[in-house]
């Protein structure tokens, strides 16, 4: 007759209190020599709670904005005189860049002007004529009278064409002399002093500058998380250049058009910088996270979440049994990890569960 030991029996009837033997074999423990011990008294703790951030990471690139390169020409032909910046000088509105050789400009002005004293002259004559036919005596014809007055009606109108052209002449000699348009840094310079520059159809490009402050971070969220994002949600971001400074954003707008990219579709946020550093340029890489609102988490420790194949699960106490309940997690930190789903903060949970085969082992006739 075969003899089953004392253990053997115990350990079948602590299964059968426990609801099952698959889970009351998690609340045991067995040595490398098969025998198997009652573990130490279960700790049944509470999950807890905090309120935090919930947040979305990405990565991202920082551009510059569409309007915020400025391509400065002549609107007149000539030789370039002076070329006074140079690339990455930072000039202010109203520097002065180049100057156009102005002979030709100050000729012109003075053709005008000249015309303008003729035309000048003529109102004068014209006035006189018609003041001095109508002092006369003699009677003059109807004829004669209107002559007189569209005469100098007509000197009038040349007065003031001509008035027109010197001021149009000025102007254009005011355009020999090329100003920045915006604060900013020269970024090309793509003419040199000694060159003759043609604006008939063209204004030819002189200097390219980019204007101060014109950087915009531009993230790119996947499809899935999107619709948690908004204008206005701040935002922080490092560059791999300088990954221990940390820079600040604001959602401006999200990009209507999708970018799909082997299958991924992530949509471009594009962001405002608060503040530049001098040395964050274009075309950096960013890792960017986006702060989408507040949110409760559930915290346990670590060790009470254990893993069986590809599964995630704690042991809960549910109706004064030990219950395997499976989990999704999250974020781990600080010897906490986060419960997405599965546990609720008025779970009980066991601490540590240990998960280990009772192997009755020994025996004799």
């Amino acid at each position: 007759m075969r003899v089953w030991p004392l253990w053997s029996a115990i350990f079948v009837v602590s299964a059968v209190v426990a609801g099952g033997a698959t889970l009351a074999t998690g609340l045991w423990s067995t040595s490398r020599r098969g025998t198997a011990a009652v573990a130490s008294a279960p700790e049944w703790i509470s999950p807890r709670v905090i309120e935090q951030s919930a947040t979305i990471t990405t990565t991202g690139i920082v551009r510059l904005r569409s309007n915020a390169i400025v391509r400065v020409g002549s609107q007149v032909s000539g030789v370039v005189h002076a070329l006074r910046v140079s690339v990455g000088a930072h000039v202010r509105r109203g520097d002065i860049i180049a100057e156009i050789d102005t002979t030709l400009l100050d000729a012109r002005v003075a053709q005008a002007a000249a015309q303008l004293r003729l035309d000048e002259v003529l109102l004068e004559k014209a006035r006189m004529d018609r003041k001095r036919i109508a002092g006369a005596l003699l009677s003059v014809s109807r004829q004669t009278v209107d002559d007189l007055l569209w005469a100098e009606r007509s000197a009038e109108a040349r007065v003031a064409k001509s008035e027109t052209d010197v001021n149009e002449a000025k102007k254009e000699r005011g355009y020999a002399t090329i100003r920045a348009p915006i604060d900013g840094i020269v970024a090309s310079v793509s003419t040199q002093e000694g060159e003759t520059v043609a604006a008939s159809f063209a204004a030819p490009t002189f200097v390219t500058i980019v204007q101060d402050r014109a950087l915009e971070l531009s993230a790119m969220v996947d499809e899935t998380d999107i619709g948690q994002v908004s204008r206005g949600m701040r935002a922080e971001f490092t560059t791999e250049a300088f990954p221990a400074q940390t820079l600040h954003a604001v959602v401006r707008r999200i990009d209507p058009t999708a970018t799909i990219v082997s299958g991924v579709v992530n949509y471009p946020v594009i962001c405002d910088i608060e503040e530049t550093l001098i040395e964050i340029r274009p075309d950096m890489t960013a890792n960017v996270s986006i702060a989408t609102g507040r949110r409760r988490a559930v915290l346990v420790p670590m060790e009470s979440v254990a893993t069986n194949g590809s599964e995630r699960y704690v042991v809960l106490s549910r109706g004064g049994a030990p219950q395997r309940q499976i989990v999704v997690t999250g974020a781990r930190s600080g010897g906490e990890v986060e419960i997405i789903s599965g546990v609720s903060s008025a779970d009980r949970l066991l601490r540590q569960p240990v998960v280990a085969q009772a192997h009755p082992g020994g025996g004799g006739s």
